[in-house]
């Protein structure tokens, strides 16, 4: 668990510091452009990853990027870690207990999972934003998994670029082997990993469908490639100078909510809410499961879409769960039966610190 964070020239935070004192769950609260998805956006950069906007890191540095910003933490074991960007520089840096690291060892430090008004569209969104989604909370487990979907693409892209320019049949023949031994360890990560949400999701369930996913669900992966780098071979027409194919590029997830008897997508935007925390919460479990460490869990408006109920059940399921959540939302109130929390009131990249009596408070 993160124990502070120091954000410096970090958005609209000059410089501020978040003590969790040990809490599992870490409330912010504030007004809009306070400054409470900066503050979460910052702990999602200790990941590893370019955070849960995704953002340029000269969008994220005060005053346009000029100087950098810098994101230092340290964790209940006493372990430091910080991300930084300095002006001019290209790419951000990371360091662990003050020596040079790189990010991807983070990520092995801290695992994390959030979610956003974004994902509030997850089941309505195209099947793009689900793979996208889906993949990232895969990628938890296995390392390799981001960079298998991103040499994918690299390698898909490679064969429409060979065959638009008419290269050698032995070209486009290596590609395709390449193609279908990558297409088959992403669809295979996939469908474990649904497989193992399913295990925490007693409300609902994840599918993967697509062509290489039933390929494998039916045979084994040796036959699935064979079969696949054959349907590669076969596949070689160009529509419009474009490449017409299916594979894992082109697969989606369902979740279909039990409860209701229905797919997620045709609940109302409350139950879709409700649905995609169970979600979040079920990933939580299952990082804890598998690797024994205890997740992070970021969620900006958590309680958007809720009613008072489902905001008792998740407030009642964020205690139980073996995490450290950090949520933002307007009013602090809607908050007061959180337990074991930490308030944190941002007022124009400003913050305080206000433990709560009673809720687990020694003071």
């Amino acid at each position: 668990m993160i124990e502070t964070i120091t954000l410096t020239n970090f958005r609209n935070h000059k410089m501020c510091r978040v003590q969790t004192h040990g809490r599992h769950n870490i409330i912010i609260t504030g007004p809009n452009g306070a400054g409470k998805t900066a503050l979460l956006e910052a702990v999602s950069m200790l990941s590893g990853d370019r955070g849960m906007r995704g953002a340029p890191m000269t969008d994220i540095a005060r005053f346009n990027g000029d100087g950098g910003f810098s994101v230092f933490a340290r964790l209940n074991d006493d372990t430091e870690l910080s991300v930084y960007y300095n002006s001019g520089d290209s790419n951000r840096r990371a360091r662990i207990d003050g020596d040079a690291a790189t990010l991807s060892d983070l990520s092995a430090l801290l695992r994390m999972v959030w979610i956003t008004p974004r994902e509030d569209r997850l089941f309505t969104d195209s099947a793009a934003e689900r793979r996208a989604f889906f993949d990232r909370l895969a990628a938890s487990f296995d390392a390799t998994h981001s960079g298998r979907v991103g040499r994918l693409a690299k390698l898909l892209s490679e064969r429409a670029f060979a065959l638009k320019n008419g290269r050698d049949s032995r070209w486009v023949d290596a590609l395709d082997a390449q193609i279908a031994g990558t297409a088959v360890a992403v669809a295979a990560a996939r469908i474990q990993y649904a497989g193992e949400l399913n295990y925490f999701l007693p409300d609902c369930a994840i599918t993967v469908s697509g062509t290489l996913e039933q390929m494998l669900i039916d045979k084994n992966a040796a036959t699935a490639e064979r079969e696949y780098t054959e349907y590669l071979h076969n596949t070689r027409d160009l529509v419009g100078d474009k490449m017409v194919l299916d594979g894992p590029h082109k697969s989606d997830f369902g979740v279909f909510n039990n409860v209701l008897n229905l797919p997620a997508a045709l609940t109302s935007t409350g139950q879709q809410k409700t649905v995609l925390l169970n979600l979040i919460l079920a990933h939580a479990q299952l990082v804890h499961t598998k690797t024994r460490h205890r997740p992070l869990i970021l969620l900006d408006e958590a309680a958007a879409h809720l009613d008072s109920n489902a905001r008792a059940r998740l407030f009642n399921d964020l205690g139980a769960t073996d995490a450290q959540v950090w949520a933002t939302g307007l009013d602090a109130n809607v908050f007061a039966d959180v337990p074991d929390a930490v308030f944190v009131a941002c007022m124009d990249g400003e913050i305080n610190n206000i433990l709560v009596p009673g809720n687990g408070s020694n003071e």
